[in-house]
């Protein structure tokens, strides 16, 4: 809060007071801060006139009975959501929060919602719904097909004497008259159109295929927001996504809202809008047809010329069959030439090949009186080699056999040695751990003697 320094006024007795000064816009501050902090976000209602819908989106208005008014401001992100039109003299539940525009000191509503008066439960049932059915995704932009461009047949959910049948109708003659139709009755008004909605849209889904319609219309004429309820309905909504074929809903005015809108794969303003866009493929066509069949005639007209020029060609290569059976003649006798030329050529180089063959075969073969005294004597000298080597291995393998003779143990023990051996039939080589007493058996050359160790000798 910005103040100015503190002044002195004279008191009755002539002191001077203190004074604390407020700017505007500090007193409008406060002003704006104790209203919201007093009045909590509530419902006001009232008629609604001076409307004025800013480039910005933003609302305003002014909210007055028969005895007072208040400036109303709704901003454009709640503006836009809203589910109708609001208009002069049209009579309003805002819910607002109580607040004041500081640069004019003006007091005015914030709205955050606003209803038609008289139907605030309707109202509020069918937000909660819409919510509701939103967050559980049933209204998800990804979960919605793509309307058939050519439909080879439409059904339509709707009463027979409803005046949105005759509009759509009249547009579907207007626009594709070849196309069929087939009707789903149905009240669209009333306790019981819900359920008979439901079961109409169900019925269609059922006998789809066998009535060979491939987009469903669900259309209803213009009307308050209780004419409307049955189109505000939990199943129907559930309805509507489950069912097999796309659905264009075309309920009401243009700013009449309803969760069957949310709920099916498009949504038209009018039951004729939603003829429209049932339609627009077959109008499509309709509009393309001529330059269609231009091209085609074209197309035609060049595939004609093509193949003319090919039969042309065609003729021009055409021989008579006495000319090529000559010709063939010819060409048989010029190969059967060649083919005895060929065969000729090839028999001589085999005779060639052959005559070779010959004299090479006749300088390799063997003479067997040439090679018999070569073969004697190399006989004799193999034998003889063979004795001289049988004598040197004969030689040699004596030598080894004294040797190993020499070094036998019998011969050994021959020269006068003896080997000892304890009572367990161990070598003994050293006098070192053998005890006094202990029996020794001695082997000689020529048998064995049992002792008995009784000392030791000094070396």
């Amino acid at each position: 809060m910005s103040s100015a320094p503190p002044s002195h006024d004279p008191r009755p007795d002539g002191t001077a007071a203190p004074k604390q000064i407020v700017s505007v816009s500090a007193l409008n501050r406060l002003a704006r801060e104790a209203l919201e902090r007093a009045l909590p976000l509530l419902w006001v209602g009232g008629e609604i006139s001076n409307l004025t819908r800013a480039a910005s989106g933003h609302l305003y208005f002014t909210l007055k009975d028969a005895n007072a008014q208040v400036r109303c401001a709704m901003w454009r992100n709640r503006a836009q959501l809203l589910p109708f039109r609001p208009e002069n003299g049209m009579r309003v539940e805002a819910r607002a929060l109580v607040t004041l525009y500081e640069a004019r000191g003006d007091y005015q509503l914030n709205v955050e919602a606003l209803r038609p008066a008289g139907i605030g439960n309707l109202f509020e049932a069918f937000t909660r719904l819409k919510d509701k059915l939103a967050a559980e995704g049933l209204f998800d932009p990804a979960g919605r097909r793509p309307l058939p461009r050519l439909p080879r047949a439409i059904g339509i959910v709707t009463s027979p004497q409803a005046a949105a049948l005759h509009d759509v109708l009249v547009t579907l003659q207007r626009r594709a008259p070849h196309l069929p139709v087939v009707l789903y009755p149905t009240p669209v008004q009333g306790a019981e159109a819900a359920a008979r909605l439901v079961a109409a849209v169900r019925s269609a889904g059922r006998r789809a295929q066998a009535d060979g319609i491939e987009l469903l219309l669900l259309v209803r004429g213009g009307g308050s927001l209780e004419d409307l309820w049955p189109f505000n309905d939990e199943t129907l909504a559930r309805t509507l996504r489950a069912c097999p074929l796309p659905v264009v809903c075309g309920v009401g005015h243009e700013t009449d809202l309803t969760i069957a809108d949310f709920a099916a794969d498009l949504r038209a303003a009018t039951p004729t809008g939603a003829a429209e866009l049932a339609s627009a493929g077959w109008l499509g066509v309709r509009t393309e047809l001529p330059a269609l069949h231009a091209r085609l005639g074209r197309a035609l007209q060049r595939r004609l010329e093509g193949l003319a020029q090919r039969l042309d060609r065609a003729t021009l290569r055409l021989v008579h069959p006495r000319e090529r059976l000559l010709r063939e003649r010819q060409q048989l006798a010029l190969l059967f030439q060649r083919l005895n030329t060929a065969m000729q050529r090839r028999l001589e180089r085999a005779v060639m090949r052959c005559t070779h063959a010959e004299a090479r075969l006749r300088g390799t073969a063997p003479r067997p009186g040439l090679l018999r005294s070569r073969v004697n004597t190399l006989q004799q000298r193999l034998q003889l080699a063979a004795d001289h080597l049988l004598e040197r291995r004969r030689a040699h393998l004596l030598a080894l056999a004294a040797h190993l003779e020499h070094l036998a143990p019998q011969q050994v023990l021959a020269r006068g040695y003896a080997i000892a051996r304890d009572e367990h039939g161990k070598v003994l080589r050293r006098a070192e751990g053998v005890a006094a007493g202990a029996a020794v058996s001695v082997q000689l050359a020529e048998g064995a003697l049992a002792t008995r160790v009784v000392g030791h000798l000094e070396h």
